[in-house]
């Protein structure tokens, strides 16, 4: 078996300890202010690419997803990528506002529980490189199905078929690779040092 999932599997804990709590906040809280740039650069950066290919706007989704398995990835605990998605939403709509209102909300926790389920198919224990790539993946179809129900109803099968796969590509690649790759640039630092995923890193090197 893998070192890191070694490690992952003897050091994994259901109960949350208070630097989990203050760490995922502050992850939440850091990404939804991203969240609030990523909400204006939104629109026209749709506006190029729905022209060349309806659907293809989804790619840009990935820049809403990261909170959620960042989060799962760092704290590797039950209900830490819902939480980090969500209060990343929370963040986001309270302090830039959008124009999708309380709905954002909504995809907060569609998306969270995307990356959520992936995290605990593999029950907390293994945060490889490919379980980041599935959680991505997973919260790029939460994002998917949230939005093609919510804005898109009634859609021809060509567009949700092309929204529903840039969805995806967008949240293996951003939400996923870069999370994963972030996570380990953090944790070769030395500021995740108090969490399994710090030892785990370090242990691999």
């Amino acid at each position: 078996m893998h070192t890191e999932t070694i490690i992952a599997t003897r050091s994994v804990s259901r109960k949350w300890r208070v630097v989990d709590i203050v760490i995922a906040s502050v992850i939440g809280v850091a990404s939804g202010l991203i969240f609030v740039v990523w909400n204006q650069a939104y629109n026209p950066l749709s506006g190029l690419l729905t022209p060349l290919l309806p659907g293809l706007q989804a790619l840009l989704g990935g820049g809403w997803l990261f909170a959620g398995v960042l989060g799962g990835l760092i704290i590797r605990k039950p209900g830490a990528a819902l939480y980090a998605e969500l209060l990343a939403a929370v963040v986001s709509t309270l302090v830039g506002g959008t124009a999708w209102g309380a709905t954002i909300l909504v995809s907060g926790v569609v998306q969270g529980l995307g990356a959520e389920l992936v995290f605990a198919i593999f029950l907390y224990a293994n945060y490889r490189l490919y379980v980041a790539l599935l959680a991505g993946a997973g919260a790029g179809l939460a994002l998917a199905v949230n939005d093609l129900l919510f804005w898109y109803p009634g859609s021809a099968a060509p567009f949700i078929t092309i929204y529903t796969l840039s969805s995806v590509l967008s949240g293996i690649v951003v939400a996923g690779l870069l999370s994963w790759l972030a996570m380990r640039g953090l944790a070769r630092t030395g500021a995740l040092s108090r969490f399994a995923a710090g030892r785990a890193v370090r242990a691999s090197n």
